[in-house]
């Protein structure tokens, strides 16, 4: 594949709940686009983009595969994310770099908890985004239904491009409500062949449906676009002026397209490849990102060309062979093999050695990436997640990736010395990889504690260490990772004076400590007496690292402090004495002073917790959720499943899953989504 222009390039993401088919679909547009020759599935353990053992064996995505794909003459860089929670920085760092998203939803699940959370990122990152209504041959599948749950849960404004023609058994094609034709897809050869035929030719009650419907998409289109609404008043609406339409109103993220079809079943595939090129936005036409240059705090937008100083973002990073693997989406310029570059992020200077386009495990070199591209890098020894690389010299920051508070730990041990080098080697080796996983060592018990976002994810970490690195530390039980919150106001200050070397530091800082608002996070200020006063950068900086190390810690427990209001009321000096390191450790004893007198109240995670299960099941499982400190908010009724919804401490729901498919012979199903940390009732 040669080198396309920004224009003939789309990056986009595959995102939505668990199980609701983003790896078939993805196999199936490899498939059709000509990359594989053969589709795999994930049931048989066989999908391309589920490479890892632990994926192909579960069945479920763990890590964001990125592949390159062509259709009709475009490019397609295609990510295909998780859909466990567990696994959400994946999709995170994935909808920061794409500029276009497809959210696919279960025809008979409709909206489930993940769809929401995924949305709701890819909405902050401002992605305009398509929806494709998959397994439409499943007993119970409602097209409708899930426009409804589209527009009630996700605020979206859906428009159907295409609606089905029966459902479930009866499923057997499609409608095009923009060119009025049948769609149907010949199951002889796994839906390569796909034909149009005039609507006229098609039974009277087709026709009928897609008059109706054609009509809504119409008026939505209307309502929306005042272009068309010229047009749609003069009944001059062609196919071309539609398409254009919802090309605009896609891009400006005032509708949602919305087609359908079975990726397993081998339809309506290619109508969606379709759709990706014809609303979706090239790297052009995204909005420009935005770079700050931290010295004079300017703020510019990054043109997508090739010919402008580089600028790229490392949104992944995995170990190959000893070797740092980088993704790089690259947002201008263009990097070539052996270029000397600049790590902004850590202020390290780098040279590529290698450049490679993805297919999942496999790789093609490249000579050059450029401007609107995805690219792997090997050279970037300093990279991170999160790290913007640029030209030599160059001192812009691109905004870089949130990570996500992990949730519950695990103390692990080694069995032996040289175990205890492979497992702090395997550590070092994920927590390069996965943002979210955090390693400490326990100074008491020299174990290692390993934190991550849920049972499953730690799960997946030690299978990995067990498979890969060929040792079986011991594990302690899960625990959940707390915090603390001042409980009232307190005032401290506190005097530093010791000599270190042959020098003398010396500080003092007086601060007042106020809780702030449940989720508000912390805030560290100056009074107006110190503002006023020329009080010199250095130690500015250092007052404001000392009270944002001592808030990691709380001097009670050691846990992290949050939503903490820290007004520092005096820093007094003494001209010749007072230094950055003396005020940096009388700020950090000012507040663990602070603390001790304020006091504190323990918070845990509260988990969302969403239950479905046969209204046979419901009281049984209600019981138990309550047994386990759950407090049932809503219980609805989705196509004869009972949905009941509601909140539950970490701490109370270990073991729940198994308890709960006792409790309803299997039958039920279970969700937990963090929501906040809080303190228990």
């Amino acid at each position: 594949m040669s080198d396309p222009a920004p224009s003939a390039v789309r990056n986009i993401g595959i995102i939505a709940h668990i199980d609701a088919g983003k790896t078939t679909l993805t196999e199936r547009m490899l498939f059709y686009t000509r990359k594989i020759h053969r589709m795999g599935e994930v049931h048989d353990g066989t999908a391309t983009m589920d490479y890892l053992p632990e994926e192909q064996e579960r069945g479920i995505t763990i890590t964001s595969a990125c592949t390159t794909c062509e259709w009709n003459g475009v490019a397609v860089n295609v990510i295909d994310t998780p859909g466990h929670v567990d696994f959400t920085i994946e999709v995170e760092r994935s909808l920061r770099v794409l500029d276009g998203a497809v959210g696919v939803f279960c025809a008979v699940g409709g909206v489930e908890p993940q769809s929401e959370t995924v949305w709701r990122q890819s909405e902050s990152f401002g992605v305009p985004k398509i929806a494709f209504v998959n397994k439409m041959d499943r007993t119970g599948a409602d097209f409708a239904a899930v426009l409804d749950a589209l527009e009630t849960r996700l605020h979206a404004v859906p428009l159907p491009l295409v609606i089905p023609v029966g459902a479930g058994e009866s499923f057997n094609g499609l409608i095009d409500l923009i060119t009025l034709e049948r769609l149907d897809f010949d199951q002889a050869d796994q839906g390569q062949t796909w034909t149009r035929r005039p609507l006229a030719e098609a039974a009277p009650e087709e026709q009928d449906l897609a008059a109706t419907w054609r009509e809504r998409m119409l008026e939505r289109l209307a309502e929306n676009d005042d272009v068309f609404l010229e047009r749609y008043l003069e009944q001059d609406c062609d196919a071309e002026t539609i398409r254009a339409a919802v090309r605009r109103t896609t891009l400006a993220r005032r509708l949602t397209p919305v087609l359908c079809g079975s990726a397993l079943r081998n339809t309506g595939v290619q109508p969606l490849l379709d759709a990706v090129i014809a609303c979706l936005p090239s790297p052009e036409d995204a909005p420009p990102a935005s770079a700050h240059n931290p010295k004079d705090g300017s703020t510019e937008a990054v043109s997508c060309s090739p010919g402008a100083p580089l600028l790229g973002l490392v949104f992944k990073v995995i170990m190959d062979g000893g070797r740092k693997l980088a993704f790089l989406r690259i947002y201008s310029g263009t990097l070539r093999e052996g270029d000397a570059c600049r790590n902004v992020t850590q202020g390290a200077d780098e040279r590529v050695s290698r450049l490679y386009r993805l297919h999942a495990d496999r790789r093609e070199q490249l000579a050059e990436a450029r401007a609107g591209d995805i690219a792997a890098v090997i050279g970037l020894r300093s990279a991170r997640t999160g790290d913007t690389i640029a030209a030599p010299g160059g001192e812009l920051l691109l905004e870089s990736i949130a990570s996500c508070q992990p949730v519950i730990s695990l103390a692990l041990e080694p069995r032996n010395a040289d175990d205890g080098k492979s497992l702090d080697e395997a550590l070092a080796r994920f927590t390069v990889e996965d943002p979210t996983l955090t390693v400490s060592v326990d100074e008491g018990s020299g174990h290692r504690i390993l934190s991550g976002m849920g049972e499953l994810h730690l799960d997946v970490v030690l299978e990995r260490i067990r498979r890969e690195y060929r040792i079986s530390p011991r594990v302690g039980r899960p625990q959940v990772i707390r915090r603390e919150t001042p409980a009232r106001a307190a005032e401290a200050e506190e005097s530093f004076e010791r000599e270190l070397g042959k020098e003398t530091h010396q500080g003092r800082v007086a601060l007042t400590l106020l809780p702030r608002e449940r989720g508000a996070g912390n805030r560290i200020r100056f009074a107006p007496a110190v503002t006023e006063a020329p009080l010199p950068d250095a130690l500015r900086q250092a007052v404001i690292a000392g009270v944002e190390n001592a808030l990691q810690s709380s001097p009670l427990s050691g846990c992290p402090v949050q939503d903490a209001d820290v007004e520092i009321r005096a820093v007094p000096r003494s001209e010749g004495l007072t230094t950055p390191v003396g005020v940096h450790m009388a700020a950090g004893m000012a507040l663990r002073a602070a603390l001790d007198l304020a006091g504190v109240t323990t918070l845990e995670p509260i988990m969302n917790v969403e239950l479905s299960m046969p209204e046979t099941c419901l009281g049984p499982a209600i019981s138990l959720f309550g047994t386990r400190g759950g407090k049932v908010e809503d219980i609805q009724d989705r196509a004869g499943i009972k949905i009941v919804r509601g909140l539950a401490p970490l701490s109370r729901l270990f073991g729940f899953s198994t308890d709960l498919r006792s409790a309803t012979q299997g039958r039920a199903g279970l969700v937990m989504t963090f929501e906040r940390f809080d303190a228990l009732a």
